[in-house]
């Protein structure tokens, strides 16, 4: 999964996401045909098999584009009716889900893990840790203990529940001494994986259950899914021997299941734009107003200002007569596919950007969500 904060060829991008901030709340959509015209520029640019862009406003998407083919190697071309994997961007949706379980007096913001799993014995350096710790990174958890014990070459394998799979994960993680400092960011997709776990715990079903129950059905998500999408839809692309390749949907075409909490969902970019859309109009009657504000709260202390499944940074206008505001942004990857997201709450706009090639594509959805910032912005 890709790691957080952005690579530092993402710095333009970021640069440009102030920008997108900095658009006047009353601004007006662009004409869809400068999109297309930025995504052209792009797609010819980028080498990448396919890629995606779109703008979403208080009610949803208002554009959206698509270049290229499914797969290389064959004249299938992509549409804008396609899933899309999203990668880390799946862990904003867990930890929504957490607020929910918040909103219906089933969970607590700060959640200790020594209640969240009181059936378990912590290790004394996770005595204070929380649920949130875990969604903003800040336990001291890593990955490589997990993942250096082969995790990713048996997990797919293991015929045991995701949920027992998830519950032996949190099980064998915090009752050792945690690799990193407690209190200190150390992004790692194990956390995300554990606060799905503390969730299926609270609710008594799968992650992937309540997904589908909580937050798709409410918000009018009907093509979300989990894994590499099956066809008809784009393919994800590795490089093999410096060649880029198709790789067919299936259990090698993403992470392990058992990850999913932090990071396998896979959905339409208008679908995508459904959630987001929550974060530009008030929660749409899903979220409350505190819970869309704790969610873009990141940990106060040294280390990048990570809040809940979001890279928070502060809007140009904060501190001036126009109030505080802040930007929400993240980036996915399953090592297939590539897709980023810059959300302005205050503005009522968001831009996605997404590949089916994790390498050339990063770079492209980089380039092309700049272009489609200025584009919005000038």
């Amino acid at each position: 999964m890709t790691p957080f904060p952005p690579r530092p060829d993402r710095r333009a991008v970021l640069a440009g996401a102030s920008a997108l901030a900095a658009l006047p709340a009353a601004a007006s959509a662009a004409d869809p045909r400068a999109y297309e015209d930025q995504l052209e520029l792009s797609f010819s640019r980028s080498g990448a098999p396919a890629l995606a862009g779109m703008i979403v406003g208080r009610s949803g998407a208002t554009w959206v584009g698509v270049r290229g083919v499914r797969r290389l190697g064959v004249a299938d071309p992509v549409t804008a009716a396609d899933r899309w994997h999203l990668g880390s961007n799946t862990k904003a949706m867990t930890a929504a889900l957490w607020a929910r379980a918040v909103q219906a007096g089933k969970a607590r913001w700060d959640m200790p893990l020594s209640e969240a799993f009181a059936d378990l014995t912590l290790h004394e350096r996770l005595a204070g840790a929380t649920v949130d710790d875990l969604m903003r990174h800040r336990a001291g958890l890593l990955d490589a203990p997990l993942m250096e014990q082969g995790w990713l070459r048996t997990s797919r394998s293991d015929p045991r529940t995701l949920v027992e799979q998830r519950a032996a994960i949190a099980s064998q993680l915090l009752a050792a001494a945690p690799p990193g400092r407690p209190g200190a960011f150390a992004y790692a997709n194990v956390n995300y994986i554990i606060a799905g776990a503390a969730l299926e715990r609270l609710h008594g079903t799968a992650w992937e259950e309540l997904m589908a129950a909580d937050l798709f059905a409410p918000l009018g998500i009907t093509t979300g899914g989990f894994g590499a999408p099956g066809d008809p839809a784009p393919w994800g692309h590795r490089a093999s021997n410096g060649v880029s390749a198709p790789v067919a949907p299936g259990p090698m075409a993403d992470n392990p299941a058992a990850l999913g909490p932090a990071g396998t969902a896979h959905m339409t970019l208008a679908d995508y734009a459904r959630f987001l859309a929550v974060f530009l109009d008030g929660g749409k009657g899903w979220l409350t107003p505190a819970s869309l504000a704790r969610l873009a709260t990141p940990f106060e202390g040294p280390g990048p200002a990570y809040a809940y499944g979001w890279g928070t940074m502060r809007a140009p206008w904060a501190g001036r007569d126009r109030g505080p505001g802040t930007l929400l942004t993240h980036d996915g990857s399953n090592t297939f596919w590539y897709l980023s997201a810059a959300v302005a709450p205050e503005r009522g706009l968001a831009v996605v950007t997404a590949s089916n090639d994790a390498g050339r594509g990063a770079g492209a959805t980089g380039d092309l969500m700049t272009r489609l910032i200025r584009a919005a912005t000038t």
